[in-house]
C-alpha cells in the first residue's frame, strides 16, 4: 500500500514535470499530456515490453493515466507557482528516481532474471521516461550532461538485491531502506554536483 501511494506521487511529480517541458516548448494540450505521460510511464513501458512483462502497468491500471493526465492540465493552470518550488520538485523527481528503479528491480527479480538484467530493469525504469521527454522535446537528455542519475538508479537497485537476495530482507523493508539511501544520494549528488566525467572532443579538421 504504502509503495503504491508514492508510485502515485512519482507518476504525478513527473507528469507535472513533463508537462513543464512541454510548456517551454509551445505544445498544445495534446502535446502537454503526451509528454506528461512519457515522462511518468514511458520507463515502465519500455521495461514492460523488453522484459515480457505484461500487461503493462498502466494497462493493468488504466486510472494511472487520468491521475497523470489530470495532474499535467494542473500544471498548465498554475505552472507559475509549480515553478517556484524547485526544491519540493527536486525531492519528488528523487523520490520518483529511485522507486522507479526499485519497482524495475522487483519486477525483473519476479521473473527470476539475474544481477545484470535486475540492474538493467531498474535503469530503464528509473531513466527512459526522462529521455524521452527530451528526445520529444528535441533536447540531449539531462541524465547525459548532469549529476548523477542513471548511476543513483543503479546503485539503488544493487542495494536492493544485496538486501533481499543476501540479507534475507522483507521486500517492503528492503524498499524502504533502499528508497531512504537513494534519495540521500541523489540529493548529495545534486547538492555536491556529483557527476561523471565529461567527454569532450573538438575536431580540428574542422
Amino acid at each position: 500500500m504504502l509503495l503504491t501511494i508514492l508510485y502515485v506521487i512519482g507518476i504525478t511529480a513527473e507528469g507535472m514535470s513533463g508537462a513543464l517541458a512541454a510548456g517551454r516548448h509551445r505544445m498544445d494540450l495534446f502535446g502537454v499530456m503526451f509528454i506528461a505521460l512519457v515522462t511518468a510511464i514511458g520507463g515502465g513501458s519500455i521495461r514492460d515490453v523488453l522484459f515480457g512483462h505484461y500487461p503493462l502497468t498502466w494497462v493493468a491500471n488504466p486510472y494511472y493515466i487520468l491521475i497523470i493526465c489530470v495532474a499535467a492540465i494542473l500544471t498548465t493552470r498554475i505552472s507559475s507557482v509549480i515553478s517556484k518550488l524547485e526544491s519540493l520538485f527536486l525531492l519528488l523527481d528523487s523520490l520518483g528516481l529511485v522507486l522507479f528503479s526499485i519497482i524495475g528491480a522487483e519486477v525483473a527479480r519476479k521473473m527470476d532474471y539475474g544481477f545484470v538484467l535486475i540492474i538493467t530493469s531498474a535503469v530503464i525504469t528509473g531513466v527512459f521516461g526522462g529521455i524521452l521527454r527530451d528526445i520529444f522535446c528535441n533536447q540531449i537528455p539531462l541524465i547525459f550532461q548532469k549529476e548523477l542519475y542513471a548511476g543513483v538508479a543503479m546503485i539503488t537497485a544493487s542495494l536492493y538485491y544485496v538486501l533481499i537476495e543476501y540479507f534475507n530482507i522483507e521486500i517492503l523493508i528492503a524498499s524502504i531502506i533502499t528508497l531512504v539511501c537513494g534519495i540521500i544520494l541523489r540529493l548529495l549528488a545534486i547538492y555536491y554536483k556529483i557527476g561523471l566525467p565529461v567527454f569532450i572532443y573538438e575536431d580540428k579538421q574542422k
